[in-house]
């Protein structure tokens, strides 16, 4: 049996990268597994049985939990996410970066890890060698899924679109369409006045994501002339995401094509994806960069940053690269793909064909990973 730790998912308000990751997992692996939380599970699992995390940890959040490692008679297993609060303290949630250093440690006594890609994996190898750590468990990686939603993969991924192509608006159903982006002037009444492209930004709003220099970039964008909409979906970090908020409804009294949704579910973020151009992901840092995976899947383009975690999932095809924080470089490849047709087409016609994980095909190799140990 795996017991699957549900402890901060299940009672989360919200969904973060983490708990989305365990939700999905949690709901693939089915019968499979029994969902536990600390401290309310008994513990009364034996050799044949495997615990599995995929949350970060400590002590001070469940009482007895080294304990539990040290002496326990199931064996264990967890999803390493990143060491990100290690490399960005200042920008990081202070509870994560006091508990990282010692959470790290704990996961050298488990049996079997996987990293959610191999940055990560490369990060927690490096850490346990700094410490001189001097037994390991094995670390694999788990290729995270793309589907960001049940169901079929939308029929219209990769799709090309004809310049000229008439937008429907973010709230209608059909496939999507993708028309070219018109510079200010079109004539009133016109098919260039009516066809207004949008970009799609999806996380918290934090110092991480980078929506601040994202904002900046599209402002200078919009003042030559570009016209399109920007829609940033996520909620704001209570510790870090203010000033992000604060900049952006100041934005939005000059620029009325900026648009903020600060509780889209799945079924919103679907229809924000298929009336997108393409979607945007300036982040600073990412243990593996799911927005990137789940935009692929809906066939829409994603520029991102020229990040090794986001190269090892966005290299396969549907995806421009430009450096962390170059301002000139993000304008360039955002105006490529706003007013390049061919550029934009051959993008999503890349997304649409590649052969993406998908989180059936995640539990299933936590499955065979656990059963051939």
């Amino acid at each position: 049996m795996i017991f699957f730790d549900t402890t901060k998912t299940g009672a989360a308000g919200h969904r973060s990268g983490l708990m989305r990751v365990s939700a999905r997992l949690r709901d693939e692996l089915g019968s499979a597994a029994t969902a536990v939380s600390w401290p309310e599970w008994d513990r009364q699992a034996g050799p044949g049985d495997w615990f599995l995390t995929g949350e970060p940890f400590s002590d001070d959040e469940r009482p007895g939990f080294a304990d539990f490692l040290a002496a326990r008679r199931c064996r264990c297993a967890a999803i390493f996410h990143d060491a990100i609060p290690l490399r960005y303290p200042h920008i990081t949630w202070p509870r994560s970066v006091a508990r990282h250093p010692r959470y790290l440690k704990m996961l050298s006594q488990f049996d079997r890890i996987w990293a959610v890609s191999a940055a990560s994996r490369t990060d927690l190898l490096g850490f346990w060698g700094w410490q001189g750590v001097a037994t390991t468990p094995p670390v694999d990686v788990l290729a995270l899924g793309a589907d960001f939603r049940s169901g079929p993969r939308p029929s219209s991924a990769g799709m090309a679109t004809a310049p000229g192509s008439v937008r429907r608006s973010p709230g209608e159903g059909g496939p999507a369409v993708h028309p070219p982006v018109l510079s200010a002037g079109a004539a009133p009444g016109s098919l260039a006045e009516a066809t207004i492209p949008s970009l799609l930004c999806v996380g918290i709003l934090e110092p991480r994501k980078n929506q601040a220099f994202l904002l900046e970039v599209c402002v200078a964008l919009w003042r030559e002339g570009l016209r399109f909409d920007l829609h940033l979906a996520g909620r704001v970090n209570p510790h870090f995401g203010e000033p992000v908020r604060a900049r952006l409804k100041e934005l939005q009294r000059d620029f009325p094509g900026l648009h903020y949704h600060a509780t889209a579910d799945d079924a919103a973020l679907g229809r924000l994806y298929a009336a997108a151009r393409a979607s945007v992901f300036p982040t600073i840092a990412e243990g593996c960069g799911l927005p990137l995976l789940e935009s692929l899947w809906q066939g829409v383009p994603c520029v991102a940053s020229d990040l090794p975690v986001l190269r090892e999932n966005g290299a396969g095809g549907g995806c421009l690269f430009a450096a962390v924080n170059d301002p000139v470089a993000w304008q360039t490849a955002l105006r490529g793909v706003l007013t390049d047709d061919a550029l934009q087409q051959r993008l999503a016609a890349e997304a649409g064909a590649r052969a993406l994980p998908t989180w059936a095909d995640a539990a299933l190799a936590l499955r065979a990973g656990l059963t051939a140990s």
